[in-house]
């Protein structure tokens, strides 16, 4: 079934206009969020399917409606295909997005004000992993743990110093904002040694693990591994649960009756759809060019003179240091390379002493570009156009001519589905 778009033009021109801009945007400008990505077009059809109408309660085979044939036949895909390609021995579909996906998991395997040791977000943490601005930084007790001056890697002795002296019942690894491989083996090390569970959250890099391209912690033995299934998975907005089978019921009902009442079944039925593709032998060498270009495009950084902070990276994603490299600071840095048709997003550095809003840095990736077909010949356009935009961040004119450029080489990479 295929609704035109016709239809929101004649009934709410003003919300046509803004799909209309978003999708020239998307177009016509390069995303470099690393958090960002291009969906499957095959997720689009079946975010707008009528699955969007049906409430389902429950689990396949245990559901509170009536009419439940299909929603069961494409969340039980979901699940077994969830299962297959990430080695698990149980997954939950049903979260929302992240943040509910990863309170599910706090509330299923810990008590209020039990210990949780995880990466402090100034230092490439994520605000679900306990920021003490968010709701479960309020009910657990996160002990945070920072990465070593001067380049910035994960201080794994500190860790295991703090992890004895405070005995955390979880430990968490993950991120949003560092450039490196996690070495899963000693985190499972520390957690075994001090009897605490052990938790992953590869929101960002779900589909390079899926891919083949980067470590799965499942493999090292992990009890919980949350993912997104949009960034580099390509799939809808939503989460996924992978665990252990002993947490199979505490999980589920954590997210089912504990977290949310029904399930978006389109965006299950979305996510079923990404995953046979994240299957295929094309889905891998898709992941394995992404970080070929992710270390193509830091390298044409730094030979620019951007100062990265971990002095590269080895995922899908690049930290510039805008003070270091350009006495910019990422604010000023991010709408310089918006005018230029270049998205990225302003980012603090660990330690940063200026403020979130006007930080020490900015934070950009290598997923979408990838999905648009580009290779490590165009990083290198990429960069120089990047650097030029933060050098004549205060030229008007000189960032249209960047512009210009910008659309010229997005017209040869067309985005998938549009």
């Amino acid at each position: 079934m295929n609704i035109s778009f016709d239809l929101v033009q004649a009934s709410d021109p003003d919300v046509y206009a803004a799909l209309q801009g978003e999708e020239q945007r998307q177009r016509f400008g390069l995303e470099l969020i690393p958090s960002e990505n291009y969906a499957f077009p095959e997720v689009y059809a079946t975010n707008g399917s009528v699955f969007a109408n049906k409430y389902s309660e429950g689990y396949p085979g245990r559901r509170y409606y009536g009419g439940q044939q299909f929603t069961d036949r494409i969340e039980t895909l979901a699940v077994e295909r969830a299962k297959a390609l990430f080695r698990a021995e149980h997954a939950n579909v049903q979260p929302l997005s992240g943040s509910p996906m990863n309170q599910a998991v706090y509330m299923a395997c810990l008590e209020p004000g039990d210990t949780i040791l995880a990466m402090d977000l100034s230092h490439g943490g994520h605000l679900t992993h306990g920021a003490p601005v968010s709701c479960m930084g309020k009910i657990f007790n996160f002990v945070r743990y920072r990465t070593l001056p001067p380049r910035g890697d994960i201080d794994y002795d500190g860790l295991r110093t703090t992890a004895k002296q405070v005995k955390p019942k979880m430990v968490l690894c993950g991120h949003s904002s560092y450039p490196r491989e996690l070495d899963y083996a000693r985190f499972r090390s520390i957690a075994d040694e001090v009897g605490a569970l052990t938790m992953a959250d590869v929101s960002h890099i779900g589909g390079l693990i899926a891919g083949g391209a980067l470590a799965n912690p499942l493999d090292a033995g992990f009890d919980v591994v949350t993912t997104t299934t949009h960034k580099s998975l390509r799939g809808p907005r939503g989460g996924m649960i992978l665990c252990k089978s002993k947490l199979a019921q505490k999980i589920d009902q954590a997210v089912f009756p504990g977290m949310q009442g029904g399930p978006h079944m389109n965006a299950v039925a979305g996510i079923a759809v990404t995953l046979k593709l994240a299957a295929q032998p094309a889905f891998r060498i898709y992941a394995k060019q992404v970080l070929a270009n992710a270390s193509a495009l830091a390298q044409e950084l730094q030979q620019r003179g951007c100062t990265l902070i971990t002095g590269g990276t080895e995922n899908h994603l690049i930290v510039i240091d805008t003070i270091k490299s350009f006495g910019i600071d990422g604010r000023v840095a991010e709408k310089a390379l918006d005018d230029a048709g270049l998205t990225v997003n302003k980012q603090v550095i660990p330690d940063d002493p200026h403020p979130p809003l006007r930080p020490s840095g900015i934070r950009l990736g290598t997923p979408a570009l990838t999905t648009r077909g580009m290779r490590e010949s165009e990083m290198a356009q990429v960069a120089q156009w990047m650097v030029e935009a933060m050098q004549s961040h205060a030229s008007a004119t000189k960032l249209e001519q960047l512009s210009a450029a910008v659309r010229s080489l997005c017209q040869r990479f067309p985005v998938p589905g549009l």
